[in-house]
């Protein structure tokens, strides 16, 4: 027991030094790659939609974007990461990081959206997966509209 607690109390002092080390050009980069990972997933699903419903793609698809988004994402929006580039170059908007209430809530009702997805896609139901999805697309469309650059 002694032994898992001193390995979570290094694990969680490496992660804090690492998060603080954190290059611009690296969250950038860490952020566009999960962006793009969480793109190509909503296209499975849709793909699924949209054509023959495959219960197994849909689920694994929904449990990537669920981990992502609770992956504590928010972190790699570090100061000066509204300018720079990772792979290409950053399309946040300086507004992402001054109005911090707006973006609570839009992270908040991301995460959960997300959450319930996973939560549906489970269950196998093309019905109700499509309304999850249709509201996990709403709260990114929401990001988008208010703290992305076109």
């Amino acid at each position: 027991m002694k032994s898992k607690l001193t390995l979570a109390l290094v694990a969680a002092t490496l992660a804090a030094s690492a998060q603080a080390q954190v290059k611009v050009e690296d969250a950038i980069k860490w952020r566009q790659a999960n962006y793009a990972t969480m793109g190509w997933n909503m296209g499975r699903i849709k793909a699924s939609l949209d054509g023959a419903y495959n219960k197994d793609e849909v689920i694994q698809a929904a449990n990537v974007i669920q981990a992502i988004a609770n992956s504590g994402m928010g972190k790699l929006y570090v100061p000066g990461s509204d300018k720079g580039s990772g792979f290409h170059e950053t399309k946040v908007k300086p507004e992402l990081f001054t109005e911090g209430a707006k973006v609570g809530k839009i992270a908040g009702d991301f995460n959960a959206a997300a959450n319930d997805l996973a939560k549906v896609a489970a269950t196998g139901d093309a019905a109700a997966v499509k309304a999850a999805f249709g509201k996990l697309g709403g709260t990114c469309k929401s990001c988008h509209d208010d703290f992305r650059n076109k």
